[in-house]
């Protein structure tokens, strides 16, 4: 139906009730976002997050499915092409919010329950300011276009700030450690 935003998911024919505000969403999000698990492991994360009553659902591949489809904001999105990230929700934390409020026109992290597709909604109608100009610097580097002068100058002075970080693994941080003590 239109308009609705669901508080349930059908999964195997029962209304399985989701926890749909943004901050449970988000934590998923950074699940997601997270280079030492496995696609299972985040899968299970979701599925852990996302249900109420988790331990009650026996095709957890369906609802993993009806979850992902949740997340995506009722989009089905199949064989999408992946591509280098724009914006990290942990990174750009302080930027996607103050875009974000200036939509909402409040605090959305003072509000006690906003549902994540409200939320993504807010978070698509961003417009000009901080977070834009940093994604669309990244997306024009991301595909080796060309800087305007102006951004070219942004970049030169807020390369922190533009520069995803890189996420390393447990194994990997252990490793640079390491080698890090043999060197001195």
């Amino acid at each position: 139906m239109i308009g609705v935003l669901p508080r349930t998911l059908s999964v195997d024919g029962k209304e399985q009730r989701i926890r749909s505000d943004f901050r449970d969403c988000l934590r998923i999000m950074e699940a997601y976002g997270d280079e030492e698990l496995t696609m299972q492991e985040k899968h299970m994360v979701m599925f852990q997050i996302l249900y109420k009553d988790y331990e009650s659902i026996r095709n957890i591949n369906e609802a993993v499915e009806q979850g992902i489809w949740f997340l995506n904001c009722g989009d089905n999105i199949k064989g999408a092409k992946e591509e280098k990230p724009v914006y990290d929700w942990q990174q750009d934390e302080h930027m996607m919010f103050a875009a974000i409020n200036k939509v909402a026109g409040c605090e959305t992290r003072t509000l006690k329950y906003l549902h994540w597709w409200s939320f993504v909604s807010y978070f698509y109608e961003i417009g000009d300011g901080l977070f834009s100009t940093v994604v669309g610097i990244r997306s024009k580097l991301n595909k080796h276009k060309k800087l305007e002068k102006s951004e070219q100058e942004f970049y030169r002075k807020n390369k922190e700030m533009v520069d995803l970080k890189k996420k390393y693994t447990r194994e990997q941080r252990e490793e640079m450690d390491r080698i890090n003590k043999m060197l001195g």
